[in-house]
């Protein structure tokens, strides 16, 4: 790279010159008008980013998001003051992590004691993870038996085992009707409620999973900080703290 900035600094007051020599150049030196034209305008390019290298980079702030999550899956009291919204791929390896790790500590301190209430929404990144869809799905077939955050826990620790038998024999793990849960999950009368989150999810500006939202609660949602990545509780106690002493 120094070796790079040396040569394009050398080469900048070629810049100012080519425009007056351009035509006596291509003469001499055999190239074209053309030539020399792209060639000043390389130049330039350099210019600019030499620039650019020596302007002071500012980190960018936090970004903001408010979420309608009336008739979405919840954990812990309607009433809390804060709200914590996770966008999560059950075959990602980053959300098991998360899942693992961290969800545990955050019920037990901030959900179960009634200080924070849980949101789980989808974003399925299919493209890279096949079972992610059906996985998600299937949270939704189970929530018809009461079952939603029970094999949400399974799926979320479990993300090499989400193809159709693995969910099945957790439905009958947990007294599920089997057929009737395999039916549902088949019938996929559920993708487009999973599609629906993940639209909410890309109009935040998630590009990864898990992906959080944690904020003030409102009437219908959230308002609050988008937050990417599977970070240690340290971090979320931190953040749900700071949100405490400013209720």
């Amino acid at each position: 790279m120094k070796k790079f900035l040396r040569l394009t600094v050398a080469a900048l007051p070629l810049a100012l010159l080519l425009p007056a020599t351009a035509q006596k150049n291509s003469k001499e030196q055999g190239i074209t008008r053309e030539q020399a034209d792209q060639i000043l305008d390389e130049l330039r390019q350099i210019r600019q980013l030499l620039q650019q290298q020596n302007k002071p980079q500012t980190p960018p702030g936090p970004t903001k998001a408010a979420l309608n999550l009336q008739g979405g899956e919840m954990l812990g009291s309607k009433s809390a003051p804060i709200t914590m919204v996770e966008f999560t791929d059950y075959q990602c390896p980053f959300c098991q992590r998360f899942h693992t790790t961290v969800f545990s500590e955050l019920k037990k301190n901030y959900i179960d004691t009634g200080k924070v209430r849980f949101y789980s929404r989808d974003l399925p990144l299919d493209s890279m993870h096949p079972n992610a869809m059906r996985a998600a799905q299937a949270a939704r077939c189970a929530s018809e038996q009461g079952q939603y955050w029970t094999l949400r826990d399974i799926m979320g620790a479990n993300p090499s085992k989400l193809d159709l038998d693995s969910l099945v024999s957790d439905a009958a793990g947990l007294k599920m009707d089997t057929g009737k849960f395999k039916s549902c999950v088949e019938s996929e009368k559920y993708k487009q409620a999973v599609q629906t989150d993940v639209l909410d999810a890309m109009k935040i500006g998630a590009d990864g999973t898990p992906t959080f939202v944690i904020g003030k609660s409102t009437a219908d949602g959230v308002d609050g900080e988008v937050m990417v990545g599977a970070m240690p509780y340290e971090v979320f106690d931190r953040k749900l703290k700071s949100l405490q002493g400013g209720n």
